[in-house]
């Protein structure tokens, strides 16, 4: 039964792909402190990321010291603690906390290979049907056997029960705690490829494909409930670890998108747009089904779309092409046009994700006249950002049978005045930026909060979240405009496909 707390801050880890960040919020949602460390990215091979265990572990327990310091709190001031993480990293350590082998990162492609071995076999299709993945690379499951198969040693220890797996919630979780609560999250869970997300379980089939032993995994359990209390950090000595979910799934959550219908997009390095399909998952062929949230008993399910090139599209305007001085230039340049005199860019530069899962696609900058300069190429990045979302949109629309409402916003971009205005523009969808810019953070607090009492229930945040900083951007585009611009975008899409075969 939960208990009801009358202390007044919440902490929550946000372990991302480059760094760990703790953030402490009060009971409105206000964040109070933050301290952040970034941790080396291991590079052993072309195409190969890695992390060390050790390094991310020791940087924890430097910010939240630091945060709770800031915030003059002691880890007794801390109702719960939230985890979010980033997903699909795999690490592996033994009975002792000791890892075996540096962490497996989710952008790694060490086993692109492997999957394209399994591709057109029976197991692809278990792989689509129960996880509601895409084979690929991406997600933990190779990325285990290939541990398996290459860390000396590793059978031995697995056969004498001293080995585990986990993503990287499970590993702060099980050092957090001195190794008494082996768990994952629903959601975390969702992203191995490993496991069946309408029974909630592993699943066989696909365990024994991979060769990966139950005995050797964590247990799932629901996102909202307390795991056990901290043992094994001082600064957060006997706080209550109260949720655990991966950081597109914690940005839903955080943003309050607990209805079905509702959804989000985080416009960051790329963009993940995610929308609660309710309570029964939808397996489509073009957008990946994952588990948004669960508590008391009770599962979200969401769909999402990956896209590759967003922000890292200004980056490379700035950085590559030196166009510009920093991000915030690209709007002045975008606004000092009337349109886009029919410049269009494709940042394929990585290929396309969803919807269009092309790898062979590359970069295309299509319109182009004596009269383009740095104005059209800035305002055709930031148009760019939309087209790629307005994309995912339809696929939704197609797949649920349903429209958004509204599309709520964050991430670094999102502080873009004309990029929220231009995507509102071409989705015909009223576009609200929250002001909540550390919604995974945020969405892992409200969590912890919830599962200790601090507040009564959804219903509670949601009208928590409305009542912020909300800014909206209202559809103000002619649809014969709009019209003519996307089927534009999608000629351009067309000339980027397919490219480098």
């Amino acid at each position: 039964m939960k208990t009801v707390t009358a202390k007044k801050f919440v902490g929550a880890i946000d372990q991302g792909t480059t760094g760990t960040r703790f953030i402490i919020f009060d009971h409105e949602g206000r964040q109070i402190s933050s301290a952040y460390r970034e941790h080396e990215q291991i590079y052993p091979e072309p195409g190969w990321v890695e992390h060390d265990p050790r390094e991310i572990w020791e940087k924890l327990e430097v910010v939240a010291g630091e945060a709770l310091d800031q915030a003059g709190l002691k880890s007794r001031d801390l109702a719960a603690l939230g985890i979010t993480n980033q997903r699909e990293t795999v690490f592996t350590w033994d009975d002792e906390g000791i890892p075996l082998h540096n962490g497996i990162v989710w952008q790694d492609r060490r086993t692109a290979d492997r999957c394209e071995e399994v591709e057109g076999t029976k197991i692809e299709r278990v792989v689509e049907e129960r996880t509601g993945l895409r084979l690929d690379p991406y997600f933990s499951a190779t990325k285990i056997e290939w541990l398996l198969e290459h860390v000396e040693g590793l059978e031995e220890k697995i056969e004498e029960g001293e080995v585990h797996f986990g993503t990287i919630e499970t590993w702060l979780i099980w050092k957090l705690t001195g190794g008494k609560a082996y768990v994952t999250d629903h959601t975390n869970a969702s992203r191995t490829m490993l496991f069946d997300i309408k029974k909630k379980k592993w699943d066989p089939e696909l365990l024994d494909f991979f060769g990966v032993s139950r005995e050797c995994l964590p247990d799932p359990v629901e996102n909202v409930e307390v795991y056990g209390d901290v043992s094994g950090l001082e600064p957060l000595e006997g706080v209550p670890i109260g949720a655990a979910l991966g950081d597109q799934q914690a940005a839903l959550f955080g943003q309050g998108c607990y209805e079905p219908g509702e959804g989000k997009n985080t416009y960051g390095t790329g963009s993940f747009l995610l929308v609660n399909i309710g309570d029964e998952p939808i397996i489509g062929d073009r957008l990946l089904t994952t588990i948004g949230f669960s508590s008391g008993g009770e599962t979200k399910y969401a769909l999402e779309g990956s896209i590759y090139s967003t922000g890292a599209t200004i980056q490379w305007l700035r950085d590559g092409l030196g166009l510009i001085k920093d991000a915030v230039e690209s709007e002045d340049l975008a606004r000092s046009l009337d349109g886009n005199e029919g410049v269009y860019l494709v940042p394929a530069f990585a290929g396309l994700g969803a919807p269009h899962w092309d790898s062979n696609a590359r970069g295309t900058i299509v319109g182009l006249t004596r009269g383009s300069d740095e104005r059209h190429l800035a305002r055709a990045g930031l148009e760019s950002i939309a087209y790629q979302v307005e994309d995912v949109l339809r696929v939704m629309k197609e797949e649920t049978g349903r429209e958004l409402a509204e599309l709520r916003v964050d991430g670094g971009a999102a502080e873009n005045d004309f990029l929220c205005q231009f995507q509102s523009d071409i989705s015909s969808i009223p576009v609200v930026r929250t002001g909540i810019f550390e919604s995974s953070a945020l969405g892992a607090a409200y969590g912890a909060g919830l599962a200790v009492g601090l507040w009564d229930d959804l219903k509670e945040l949601g009208k928590l979240i409305k009542t912020g900083n909300n800014q909206r951007f209202d559809p103000d585009m002619e649809p014969n405009q709009r019209s003519e611009l996307y089927g534009q975008w999608k000629e351009a899409v067309k000339r980027a496909k397919n490219w480098n075969i």
